[in-house]
């Protein structure tokens, strides 16, 4: 068992939590706290919550910090699970002591690139302010991290990307959470129709984009199928399986536009694509009542002649007609490439013999 004492400030801050700053070396730091990075198990179950190094970042921190000069003003944020036993001294001043035993109990919030740069540089006094927080649990953890860095340059991909695992968040995070909920099972459950297909921080070889789909759900969730779907007890699950069944069939039917292709070279991979297409979606289940992947296989066929999604031109209104690429993920194009499609369907369904591209 190691164990690390400090003298250090209070800050007061909620009567329910603990918030003091100390120095210390990055070998101390080292020792008592871990670096968790992002990453999932074999299931697909998320672990651990910070981003990836980032390489040129901690070699510009590491050239610095070989000057004799060097000065490391900002502090790292370490959250501390147990293991630490607090014993006040007046004025604001408190004694720390950090047991050691196996496990470390504290975990690097921010300035894991900082506490980086430091390995292999051979300054062993010099100190790094800490600034420490005690949470009661590792949910409390995951939701300070999110919270703090939801205001910093992190990226949005790994905040939302972190959601579906912390409770306890404020409201304006309940509609993003559910669909991030919803985004994750799409793309870790084995036999999903996108497994492994959505770009996300922890899988960056995907190659569908996270915000679309996160988009497709939201808008389904607030205005669509999935506000339905909430009355039931599991509508989760129902919600999983609506949006699973509907991108199984577009596989199906829009085949060599969307296997195999990526963002640049078709543009139902695109997020404009993905998020029009989930506008179709909604109005195959409100209209026909699809649900099931041959449902919505019936409906997505009746588009295959109006669609330019790998080559042609697109005759989105009578004054704008555009290359099968020129479609850009803004709301503007989104919007038009949308009601296109709707109505280019609903055309088709009054007379399914007569769908052209027009």
């Amino acid at each position: 068992m190691n164990i690390y004492r400090f003298k250090a400030i209070r800050a007061s801050q909620a009567p329910t939590r603990d918030v003091f700053t100390f120095a210390a070396t990055p070998g101390q730091i080292r020792g008592f706290a871990e670096i968790e990075r992002v990453g999932r198990e074999e299931d697909g179950q998320l672990r651990g919550f910070q981003r990836h190094q980032i390489a040129s970042h901690i070699k510009e921190i590491r050239d610095y910090l070989r000057r004799d000069d060097a000065l490391l003003p900002n502090s790292l944020l370490v959250a501390f699970i147990g293991g630490v036993k607090i014993k006040d001294k007046g004025d604001g001043v408190v004694g720390i002591e950090i047991k050691v035993d196996g496990c470390k109990p504290g975990f690097v919030v921010d300035g894991q690139q900082r506490l980086s740069a430091f390995v292999g540089i051979a300054k062993p006094r010099f100190q790094i302010f800490v600034t420490a927080l005690i949470c009661k649990d590792y949910n409390e953890l995951r939701q300070q991290f999110v919270l703090i860095n939801n205001i910093r340059p992190l990226p949005k991909t790994l905040i939302y990307e972190l959601l579906p695992n912390v409770e306890g968040l404020p409201e304006r995070f309940t509609r993003r959470k559910f669909a991030a909920r919803i985004v994750d099972r799409l793309n870790f459950t084995r036999g999903s129709a996108l497994y492994g297909e959505i770009r996300q921080h922890t899988n960056p070889k995907g190659i569908l984009s996270d915000t679309a789909m996160l988009k497709v759900v939201m808008n389904s969730t607030s205005d669509g199928a999935i506000r339905e779907f909430i009355e039931d007890g599991e509508f989760e699950d129902r919600a999983y399986k609506l949006v699973n069944a509907f991108f199984e069939a577009v596989a199906v039917v829009f085949g060599c536009e969307w296997i195999g292709t990526n963002p640049k070279t078709s543009r139902l991979r695109h997020g404009a694509g993905i998020v029009a297409m989930g506008f179709v979606m909604e109005f195959l289940y409100s209209s026909e009542g699809a649900t099931t992947r041959a449902d919505f296989e019936g409906g997505l066929k009746l588009l295959k002649g109006c669609t330019a999604w790998t080559g042609g031109q697109w005759r989105l209104a009578p004054y704008d007609e555009r290359p099968w690429n020129g479609i850009q993920n803004t709301r503007s194009d989104i919007d038009l490439l949308a009601k296109y499609l709707i109505r280019s369907m609903k055309r088709a369904l009054r007379n399914p013999q007569q769908v052209t591209n027009s």
